[in-house]
């Protein structure tokens, strides 16, 4: 988390930093990031940054966490739009960002993280999916799953579903990268894998 200092800021120099550090962050990963390209971009002594962060690492995951918040609370409200229709939800949720990632700097910057992708990136990206949130978080989500046509038997079982959906989605979006796909494509890929989970791999008669 940033220092008190920073949220002392006025929203309109908190919001150059904010701009500041994202286009750093959207040029390069953040091992390749520089500081001195931050505070530069602000208009900021460097010793000003480390009045609001530790270091660089820190305003990196400051970022990354608020597009977690935003991205949640799309997901809940399109959970609660579709009625618990999980699957429906989560395709909405990847046409939405890749609809975001038609912005230059959202593009570059998720492009970064997701090439660069690594556990802590992971954790903080999906936070209420994480085995730390089973427990403290998980029950507004799963609250608002209709688990009516779904083949599961308890709680733990949903939470692990929706593990096994993130990462499908996380393979899909680093693939939108790597291959440059185009909307369309990358789309049909997801809903195709979506698809596939739905139905489940093996035939009554295998089980």
């Amino acid at each position: 988390m940033p220092k008190q200092t920073f949220f002392n800021l006025s929203d309109d120099k908190r919001q150059i930093l904010i701009d500041a550090m994202m286009k750093e962050f959207s040029r390069v990963p953040l091992h390749e990031a520089s500081v001195a390209n931050i505070v530069k971009a602000a208009g900021i002594p460097r010793g000003s940054f480390y009045q609001y962060f530790e270091e660089k690492d820190e305003a990196y995951y400051f970022l990354l966490e608020q597009h977690s918040k935003e991205n949640q609370e799309t997901f809940i409200s399109n959970l609660i739009r579709f009625e618990g229709d999980i699957f429906i939800t989560f395709i909405e949720m990847f046409k939405g960002m890749l609809k975001r990632f038609q912005d230059k700097e959202d593009r570059n910057f998720f492009r970064n993280t997701f090439l660069n992708m690594n556990y802590k990136t992971e954790n903080t990206f999906t936070q209420k999916f994480n085995e730390g949130s089973y427990n403290e978080n998980f029950s507004q989500i799963g609250n608002l799953i209709n688990k009516d046509k779904l083949n599961i038997e308890s709680d733990k079982e949903l939470f692990h579903m929706l593990r096994i959906i993130m990462a499908v989605t996380f393979q899909n979006l680093i693939q939108n990268f790597t291959k440059e796909l185009l909307f369309e494509e990358a789309t049909r890929n997801y809903v195709l894998d979506l698809n596939l989970l739905k139905k489940g791999f093996c035939k009554e008669e295998c089980q």
